[in-house]
């Protein structure tokens, strides 16, 4: 079986999706490395299922909103957990809540800037540690296995970093 090359339509270079599993803390359960062409839905399904047995107790999964729809169905019927997805923080049309011409105070209703969406902020915590070791802020590995072993060795040695600050820094 040779090796499909994954590319973005008009740039023509290689890409790679990351699909991780991590607990309510950030650190790692399980990660699946796809192909750009792969859907989110399709890598969702190949984390979970090599990961099943290993996480029986597993109750709710928070996805962004591609992990919504026909994969949260086959989350609870194969895998026997429930996704909960984790939606856009949006601003409402004007006209929707209030009717036409009545003077509304926008700015306070919904206040400007950054607003971290709840939850996901966990896992792009997460992804922000990987992207510390040099080898993996880029794509430089042919595999997706091989980014997926650096993956693990990463976050391995964070949380042995964590274990015994003193005896091992990364």
């Amino acid at each position: 079986m040779g090796q499909r090359k994954a590319t973005t339509r008009e740039k023509k270079i290689r890409g790679r999706k990351r699909h991780a599993l991590v607990d309510t803390q950030g650190h790692l359960l399980a990660i699946k490395v796809t192909g750009a062409d792969e859907s989110d839905q399709q890598g969702g399904r190949s984390l979970l299922e090599a990961g099943k047995e290993r996480f029986p107790g597993l109750k709710l999964i928070w996805g962004d909103s591609h992990y919504g729809g026909t994969f949260a169905l086959w989350v609870k019927t194969v895998v026997g957990c429930s996704v909960q997805t984790i939606k856009a923080l949006t601003l409402p049309k004007r006209g929707v809540l209030v009717p036409e011409g009545e003077e509304v105070d926008w700015d306070t209703l919904f206040p400007k800037g950054f607003r971290p969406q709840p939850r996901r902020w966990v896992v792009e915590r997460t992804f922000s540690w990987i992207m510390r070791w040099r080898r993996l802020c880029r794509d430089h590995e042919g595999l997706p296995t091989s980014s997926e072993a650096l993956i693990k060795l990463a976050m391995s040695s964070r949380m042995l970093s964590l274990l015994a600050p003193h005896h091992f820094s990364y």
